[in-house]
């Protein structure tokens, strides 16, 4: 908000003297705080930093001692420059030890060559401050009524980061924890550069508390988060020494220092973070009620705890009609669940992990601009049934749903092919689509078995449909069906029951090498790592104990199977 004495030296008043810096010049970018015109030599004592000091040098010391020690006094003070006007005590220039000691300590020292009105130099001085804070004001007010009406209207994230870079006239950036970035606007200049390696650029910012600058990296920064949760930092990037051409301001710019950003940008970044903090608890509560409705209702379509009428007409209210349309229930999961424990949602760790999952099924049926209920199904999935108006729009849909949740969720995969690979991969399947809300379980139920067996799989598919699960999956959604474990009884209990008066042979282990090999018994005998002659006497046996031919395809195929479904059965 203030000037500095460069600055200063350029106002009319002070041109009009024939200023002359004779010392201290390193130092003309300090602010000037306010003006004081004085003509004692004590005048250090009544100062308390940042004044510009004007004397006609009348009352200062006439030895150089004094002048040395008035010049000391004022330096120490801190005030920001010394102008001395000639004629009345200097005819042509200030004394040599003043210049002396005022470069010494770096003191800005000025001489007006001509005599000059100090009552117009304070007044225009004055004036240029006090327009300057006013014009910081006029800008905070701007600034506050500007994220108030965004949080007001609920603005999403992208909305609140191009407003913040339109106000400051420079880049903003929005990050989440892991230096990714959310959401950005370039502010006209190239959005390539600007993000280009931009974790390990933003790794280099150093942070010195919420909210600082880093004048290095020419990032001034703030952290957003609220209730002792922090999740991003928004950056925003100042190019050092003044206000650039496009913010708004520019036109009445006020002068700043050099190093540091002026205050109303320190304000605009923390605004837009509380704006942005705010909008995120908001939509979180309000998503969070809106996600107890729905799983309300998807509980009680899967458990018949309410009636089918009464369901539509609650799904109906809530904005999402079911009735006449086109269901398809679809079940996303995490493929592996070691992150989070045994379960996704077992711990509060797996709960927040499957909250965040939750939310981004939510929002991909909004990004796609499909009508659903969705919400958790249970500790490992998260439900959703989609109500489309015909039955040819399915194919569509479901490639529009799991294209938006790959864009939304951050752990998606770079390539289209593997959309969900990696740690945080998640499955998305897919039921048959049914015509009523009665049927609707039968799709959901579907679409979460299928999610189930998918796990087991090697296959990465954008959307999981019954056909594409394979044996195993096909197996694995048979787990609990009586006649399926009968079946693995009668094939290789016998074995089962060896095995378990004999541990140290484990003869099931060798049975598995076996067919896994595709009965190719030398390459099996070196997987298991037996001799071949102890590996053919173990087949002996297990034919004798099962009484099958291990040469035969029909009945190794069926023992196939049945370690599949052994397996299936175990894994269930």
């Amino acid at each position: 908000m203030f000037p500095t004495v460069r600055e200063v030296l350029a106002l009319d008043p002070v041109r009009h003297g024939g200023p002359r810096v004779v010392a201290g010049a390193a130092g003309l970018d300090r602010l000037v705080r306010w003006v004081h015109a004085a003509e004692v030599p004590d005048i250090a004592a009544l100062l308390s930093g940042g004044e510009l000091v004007l004397t006609t040098g009348i009352g200062l010391p006439g030895d150089d001692a004094g002048l040395r020690a008035f010049i000391g006094e004022l330096a120490d003070v801190g005030v920001s420059g010394l102008l001395v006007e000639l004629g009345r005590r200097y005819p042509a220039a200030v004394p040599r030890a003043m210049v002396t000691a005022a470069q010494h300590r770096n003191l800005p020292l000025v001489e007006l060559c001509r005599v000059t009105p100090f009552v117009r130099i304070t007044e225009a001085v004055h004036a240029l401050i006090v327009d300057a804070q006013l014009t910081e004001l006029r800008a905070t007010e701007e600034i506050h009524q500007r994220f108030t009406e965004l949080s007001v209207e609920g603005a999403e994230p992208a909305e609140v980061v191009r407003q913040a870079a339109l106000l400051a006239g420079c880049p903003v950036v929005l990050e989440n924890l892991s230096r990714q970035v959310l959401g950005y606007d370039p502010a006209g200049e190239s959005a390539e550069l600007l993000l280009r390696g931009w974790e390990q650029h933003s790794r280099r910012i150093r942070p010195t508390g919420r909210t600082g600058y880093d004048p290095d990296a020419g990032w001034l920064y703030t952290t957003v988060g609220a209730r002792g949760q922090d999740w991003g930092r928004l950056l925003l990037r100042w190019p050092t020494g003044e206000l650039p051409a496009r913010a708004p301001w520019s036109a009445t710019r006020t002068p700043s220092s050099p190093s540091t950003p002026p205050t109303r940008l320190t304000i605009l970044v923390e605004r837009a973070a509380s704006t942005l903090a705010l909008g995120r608890l908001i939509r979180r509560d309000a998503e969070g009620l809106e996600r107890q409705i729905h799983r309300t209702l998807l509980t009680a379509l899967l458990d018949h705890t309410r009636p089918v009428d009464e369901v539509a007409l609650r799904a109906r209210a809530l904005g999402v009609p079911l009735d006449r349309r086109h269901l398809v229930g679809v079940v996303v999961r995490y493929r592996a669940d070691d992150a989070a424990g045994p379960a996704a949602g077992s711990s509060p760790a797996g709960q927040a992990r499957l909250r965040d999952l939750a939310e981004a099924v939510g929002q991909a049926l909004r990004e796609a601009e499909l009508s659903g209920l969705a919400s958790t199904l249970d500790d490992q999935a998260v439900g959703a049934v989609l109500a489309l108006r015909d039955a040819g729009e399915e194919e569509n849909a479901l490639a529009a749903f799991a294209t938006a949740l790959g864009r939304v969720r951050l752990d998606a995969a770079p390539t289209p092919t593997r959309p969900y690979a990696g740690p945080g991969a998640v499955i998305v399947a897919a039921g048959s689509g049914v015509g009523t809300v009665a049927e609707a379980r039968r799709s959901l139920t579907e679409a979460r078995q299928v999610a189930d067996a998918a796990r087991r799989g090697r296959q990465d598919l954008p959307v999981f449909r019954l056909p594409q699960v394979g044996l195993a999956g096909l197996l694995h959604l048979l787990r609990d069906e009586p006649r399926l474990q009968t079946f693995v009884e009668r094939e290789l209990g016998p074995l089962l029951a060896h095995d378990a008066e004999h541990p140290r042979e484990q003869l099931l282990g060798t049975l598995r090498g076996y067919l896994d090999s595709g009965r190719n018994k030398s390459a099996a005998a070196a997987a298991v790592h037996l001799s071949r002659p102890a590996f053919y006497e173990r087949l002996a046996r297990i034919s004798r104990i099962l009484r099958v031919d291990l040469d035969s395809v029909d009945d190794c195929l069926s023992l196939h199977v049945a370690l599949l479904a052994l397996d299936a059965v175990r894994d269930g």
